[in-house]
């Protein structure tokens, strides 16, 4: 007895009809015809009363459909356990990312990943949280870390926030501290500085210029248009000063003078967003629980 016979047996079963059941299991009908009669003779009986334009279940073939929908069920379990298993060998977790997550919180996780699991390919997708959800939607990334709320409500996708991390202001040790030289500043404290900003599309810029005119004035930028690197190099240098994440600092903070915000301050959330009508590979659930526990 072998599980495509069973696989036939159950389609002429379920559509009581050879032709439309060679064509869901996608087999030539006579094919299919042939590996009912050598299960039938295997099993000693006859599985369908066969009438022109009419196909019934005989005795044996009512007891038999139960029984064969369980073992190709048994069957399908059996390859996807497999599969899981060997995921976690061999295969690619594609996961998205903001730059300054890429740059602050994913390499100790993508560390502790590749450590475990050797023989997965990690494909990494900067982007800012718009072009990231688009990714998502279209099947293009497992994962994706993203800054809520998200750009636009979509209920195709799962979020699970992962953290809130602390903004600050980052400026070169050679240039005048920003606001006066207080431990902590406002945001209103930057009227007047120059700042380095960020790229259109940059979750950052967003935030930093919408706090800015909730302060009351328009920042004033010495240069825009970077990614995360470009800008701290350019704070480096002396051009301005930035409001970058806390975690970016302390990974960056060579050549950098960090001042933190006064209370309320900035603060951004990150999420953890995945398709919410497929469910991730073995391998990106383990990237997930990973992040979730760090």
């Amino acid at each position: 007895m072998q599980l495509q016979q069973l696989q036939y047996f159950v389609a002429v079963a379920e559509t009581r009809h050879f032709t439309r059941a060679a064509e869901v299991v996608h087999v030539a009908q006579p094919s299919l015809s042939q590996q009912i009669k050598a299960l039938e003779r295997e099993l000693g009986a006859d599985l369908f009363l066969r009438a022109r334009g009419n196909i019934a279940l005989t005795d044996a073939g009512e007891a038999l459909l139960p029984l064969a929908r369980r073992i190709l069920a048994d069957a399908d379990t059996a390859r996807h356990e497999v599969l899981e298993l060997v995921q976690l060998r061999r295969g690619r977790v594609r996961l998205g990312a903001t730059p300054s997550l890429c740059t602050g919180l994913l390499p100790d996780v993508l560390r502790a990943f590749h450590d475990r699991y050797p023989g997965i390919r990690l494909l990494i997708e900067e982007g800012g949280s718009h072009d990231l959800v688009r990714e998502l939607a279209r099947g293009g990334l497992d994962l994706a870390l993203v800054v809520l709320p998200l750009p636009t409500a979509s209920p195709s996708l799962t979020t699970v926030e992962l953290l809130r991390e602390d903004l600050v202001v980052v400026s070169s040790p050679e240039s005048p501290r920003p606001g006066g030289g207080r431990r902590a500043v406002r945001v209103a404290d930057l009227e007047g500085e120059r700042l380095v900003m960020f790229r259109h599309g940059y979750d950052l810029r967003e935030l930093t210029v919408a706090a800015c005119r909730s302060a009351g004035f328009e920042p004033d930028f010495a240069v825009e248009g970077g990614e995360m690197d470009a800008v701290l190099g350019f704070v480096r240098a002396g051009l301005g000063m930035a409001v970058v994440p806390r975690m970016v600092a302390a990974r960056s903070g060579r050549g950098l003078r960090v001042t933190p915000l006064a209370r309320p301050g900035l603060h951004r959330t990150i999420a953890l967003a995945h398709r919410s009508d497929v469910a991730p590979p073995r391998a990106a659930r383990e990237l997930q629980r990973m992040l979730l526990e760090r």
